[in-house]
């Protein structure tokens, strides 16, 4: 149990990290201090920081001292499997969909005029159904080992707490930056659960 609570600690001191890098004033900061440059690479740095810094954490979850809460028989096993699998293919298709080279900072190489345009309010695919699919399937993801142990559940429930603590926050720019549009498919459509009622106001 003891490392369960250093874990989700650690999650939490990255997303802590995460969420002040990613702020608009981190951005504005970049492009005061480094002009151009800072600005066009500022998403690229975001996201070797994201990864890098995400290392720790990683390195608490398998070195930590640990034990073992349950495995998965057969045919459970291959049934959680298969459903990380589709998890995977889901989050993929859902950055392809959205732009997986902007996602990463990596168009910043492109020339200029090749360069992802204005972002457009994707509303298609599993948008349809859930306004950050990517949050919805990463937390299945983590729940969904078929051997959790303490270190695990502490990386998923640290995780998830910080993707649902994160979403006021990214809406807030959402909204700076669609205006009515996403106040109008906030009203329509769930943030997190497909079905699940909207909240209205």
């Amino acid at each position: 149990m003891g490392s369960f609570i250093w874990i989700i600690l650690a999650v939490g001191a990255y997303g802590t990290l995460h969420s002040l890098l990613a702020s608009r004033r981190a951005k504005t900061l970049a492009e005061r201090w480094l002009g151009e440059p800072g600005k066009r690479f500022y998403r690229l740095f975001f996201s070797i920081q994201a990864g890098v810094t995400f290392l720790p954490v990683l390195a608490a979850v398998y070195f930590l001292p640990d034990a073992s809460i349950y495995t998965l028989p057969p045919p459970w096993r291959q049934i959680a499997l298969g459903l990380q699998g589709a998890c995977t293919a889901g989050i993929a298709l859902t950055l392809l969909q959205t732009g997986a080279l902007a996602f990463l900072g990596l168009d910043a190489f492109r020339k200029p005029n090749h360069r992802t345009g204005t972002p457009s309010l994707q509303v298609g695919g599993l948008y349809r159904m859930m306004r950050h699919p990517v949050y919805t399937l990463s937390i299945l993801l983590l729940f969904l080992t078929p051997t959790m142990t303490w270190n695990w559940l502490g990386l998923a429930v640290g995780a998830s707490l910080y993707m649902i603590l994160a979403i006021p926050l990214e809406e807030d720019k959402l909204v700076e930056e669609f205006g009515e549009a996403y106040l109008k498919y906030q009203h329509r459509v769930p943030a997190l659960v497909p079905g699940f009622r909207p909240r209205r106001g």
